[in-house]
């Protein structure tokens, strides 16, 4: 499920270089090279750089979709949520539940986030890692954003988050797959909010929000509570835990959603 691309826009300051130098338009090839350049500077190695950005092109599909996903929440939350929780996906929650509990058991723990939330957003999102995830090269798909004018501070500082997601080990270039925006994982994370909130929960050095289940649920779990999420406290509309699911999703249906599914999964 894609997100607004505002939710995660929280642009990675990587030491050592600016994710906004490189000029958007104009040749595709000067902008990608300029960027080159700085993720250099930022400390990415020549070797990541070259491998992942060396004969990228533009993807004209994202710069079609870019234009298009902004009415994505244009209906009420009656209209949405009758799309998106239904019985199957319930039953579905509610079998993960039961599967993960020792593992939600101790994200709860850490993070104080309730297991209903994290199943809620993680059913959402990607069918608890069932479904669509995305299929696209990331590197391509941000570097055709970033070089586009519409959002390219955005969109420059997720190419160099994602690129440093490469050269610090968590996913191989040729895992670093993702959707129309550059999400990636079976929670959707921009990179930015992949450099920023992932958790090796698993403990095999690595932060892989694509095949790891723990790395996946105490992730977003840390990214709600760093941005104020308290357990056993409501989460409904008006609520602080409200508004610190906005950090996940801005759009006020597609929290109301989360919420509902969550009391669906915890019987109410």
């Amino acid at each position: 499920m894609l997100r607004p691309l505002l939710v995660a826009a929280v642009v990675v300051c990587l030491s050592g270089g600016s994710a906004q130098a490189a000029r958007c338009g104009g040749d595709f090839d000067s902008f990608v090279a300029s960027m080159a350049q700085e993720a250099q500077a930022a400390g990415v190695s020549a070797g990541v750089t070259n491998a992942a950005l060396g004969g990228v092109t533009q993807d004209a599909a994202v710069l079609a979709f870019d234009r298009r996903q902004r009415y994505t929440f244009k209906k009420s939350f009656e209209q949405y949520v009758a799309t998106r929780v239904g019985p199957g996906r319930i039953n579905g929650g509610r079998a993960m539940l039961q599967r993960h509990a020792a593992l939600l058991s101790r994200i709860e723990q850490q993070f104080g986030v309730p297991r209903h939330i994290l199943v809620a957003i993680w059913g959402l999102e990607s069918d608890f890692g069932k479904g669509d995830t995305g299929k696209l090269p990331v590197v391509r798909t941000l570097a055709t954003l970033a070089h586009d004018c519409r959002r390219t501070d955005l969109f420059q500082g997720e190419l160099l988050a994602a690129l440093k997601i490469v050269q610090r080990g968590d996913l191989p270039l040729r895992d670093l797959i993702g959707a129309y925006a550059g999400e990636i994982g079976q929670t959707q994370f921009l990179p930015s909010s992949y450099i920023k909130y992932g958790v090796d929960f698993d403990g095999d050095g690595h932060v892989d929000l694509r095949h790891s289940v723990p790395d996946v649920l105490a992730s977003t779990a840390n990214l709600l509570h760093t941005n104020g999420f308290k357990m056993g406290q409501p989460y409904g509309e008006g609520t602080p835990n409200f508004e610190a699911m906005r950090e996940w999703n801005r759009a006020v249906v597609y929290r109301k959603t989360i919420g509902y599914f969550a009391d669906r999964l915890a019987g109410q």
